[in-house]
C-alpha cells in the first residue's frame, strides 16, 4: 500500500546517526536529510527496505525539478551515499550512486570587508530599534557581530554561548562543542572586553537569562534568525555582498582587501621561505626532501664551490620519458650535433689519449 511505514530504511537511518555521534559526528543535517529520504520512498517507493538505484535517481531528479543549486545537490546526495555505503558494509545491497555524476559547485570566495564597510556594518548594529517580538534585539545585535568579528567565531559558536562562558574581568570567552564537538579558550580584546561588561550588567537582572544572546521563548538565537539580520545591515549599510553569514572574514593588512594580497607580503613570505631554505632554494643543498637541516659534514660536501658537475652533461629529471637515459648532452657540448651520446664510465666517453708527439722548433 502507498504510503505505508518503512521500518527498513527508519531504522537503518537511526543506527547509522547513532554511529556517527560515536564516533563524534553531531549528524543532525545529514539525518534531517536521511529523514526526507525515507518519507521519498516511503511515498514513491513503498516497502522498500534499501537504496536502489531507481530511488536514488529519482531522489537527485526531484531535487534537479525544484531548481536547486549544485551545492545543494550535493547536501542532498552525500547522506544517500553515505546510508548506501553503511548498508553495503552490513551485507545489505545498496546501490551507491557515483562520486562524478553530479556537477561540481562553484568554489566560493569569501568577501573581505574594508575598514570602512565594517565601520558602515557596526553602525547599523547600533541602529537597531528595539522590537516587542524579540525584546533583547536592539541590546544583542550590536554586542554578536561585534563579537563574531573580533573573537573570530562562527555565529553558531557565538549565539549557543551562556553567561558563565563569557568571563567579562578575565576577558576570556569559553566555546564548548564547537566543530569537531572540541572546546577552546578564546581571548577578548580591550575595547571589547568593556563593551561586553556593560551588556552583561544590562542583561544580569533579567529574569531566565539562560543565553548570553537570548533569542524568544527562552530559546538561543536562531542561525536563520542572525542570518536575516546580517543581511538587512548590509543592505542598511548599501554593502553588495551574496555570500554567507556564518562569519566576518577581515582584512589582514590594511592593503589586504577582497581578497588580493599586497605584494609586500608575497615578497617577505617567499623571502622568509628562501632563508629557510638555504643558498640552494626551498630543497637545497642544506635541507633534505623533509626540509631538514643537513649536518654540517654534508653541508661541506654540498657546497656550491664543493660540489663536482659536469661541463658538458647533466641530469635530466623533468620528462618522465626520459628516465631511462638519466644522461643528456647539453646544447653547449661541441659533439652534441655531429657525434652520437656518450655515456659517462663508456670507452667511448673517455677514449685513450695518444702521447704527444714532440715538434721540432725552426730556429
Amino acid at each position: 500500500m502507498k504510503g505505508s511505514a518503512n521500518p527498513g530504511l527508519a531504522v537503518a537511518i537511526a543506527a547509522l546517526a547513532a554511529d556517527k555521534r560515536a564516533v563524534g559526528y553531531k549528524y543532525d543535517a545529514e539525518e534531517w536529510v536521511l529523514a526526507r529520504f525515507e518519507a521519498f520512498c516511503r511515498a514513491e517507493f513503498p516497502g522498500l527496505e534499501t537504496v536502489t538505484k531507481a530511488s536514488a535517481e529519482a531522489w537527485i531528479t526531484a531535487a534537479r525539478e525544484r531548481g536547486v543549486r549544485p551545492a545543494t545537490l550535493q547536501g542532498l546526495a552525500a547522506p544517500v551515499r553515505e546510508l548506501a555505503r553503511w548498508l553495503g558494509r552490513r551485507g545489505t545491497e545498496a546501490y551507491v550512486l557515483p562520486a562524478r555524476m553530479l556537477p561540481r559547485p562553484a568554489r566560493y570566495v569569501p568577501h573581505i570587508y574594508t575598514d570602512r564597510e565594517l565601520a558602515d556594518l557596526f553602525a547599523q548594529t547600533d541602529r537597531c530599534r528595539y522590537s516587542s517580538e524579540a525584546p533583547f534585539r536592539h541590546l544583542v545585535m550590536p554586542v554578536l557581530f561585534r563579537t563574531v568579528y573580533a573573537c573570530g567565531l562562527r555565529s553558531s559558536e557565538a549565539r549557543l554561548l551562556r553567561p558563565g562562558d563569557v568571563d567579562v574581568s578575565a576577558g576570556v570567552l569559553q566555546v564548548r562543542d564547537a566543530k569537531g564537538g572540541k572546546d577552546r579558550q578564546v581571548p577578548v580584546s580591550g575595547p571589547l572586553r568593556e563593551r561586553l561588561g556593560g551588556y552583561h550588567a544590562r542583561m544580569a537582572g533579567q529574569p531566565g537569562w539562560e543565553w548570553f544572546f537570548p533569542g524568544s521563548a527562552g530559546q538561543p538565537l536562531a542561525l536563520l534568525n542572525v542570518y536575516k539580520n546580517f543581511r538587512r545591515f548590509l543592505w542598511q549599510a548599501r554593502i553588495s555582498h551574496g555570500g554567507r553569514g556564518h562569519g566576518l572574514p577581515r582584512p589582514r593588512s590594511k592593503t589586504h582587501v577582497r581578497g588580493q594580497q599586497p605584494a609586500d607580503m608575497v615578497r617577505r613570505r617567499r623571502g622568509r621561505q628562501r632563508a629557510a631554505a638555504g643558498p640552494a632554494g626551498l630543497h637545497g643543498p642544506f635541507l633534505d626532501r623533509r626540509h631538514r637541516l643537513l649536518p654540517e659534514a654534508d653541508r661541506r660536501v654540498l657546497s656550491p664551490d664543493r660540489r663536482p658537475r659536469p661541463a658538458r652533461v647533466r641530469r635530466h629529471r623533468a620528462a618522465r620519458h626520459r628516465r631511462a637515459a638519466p644522461w643528456r648532452l647539453t646544447s653547449r657540448s661541441p659533439c652534441a650535433a655531429s657525434s652520437p651520446p656518450t655515456w659517462p664510465g663508456s670507452a667511448a666517453a673517455h677514449p685513450a689519449r695518444s702521447p704527444p708527439t714532440a715538434t721540432r722548433s725552426s730556429s
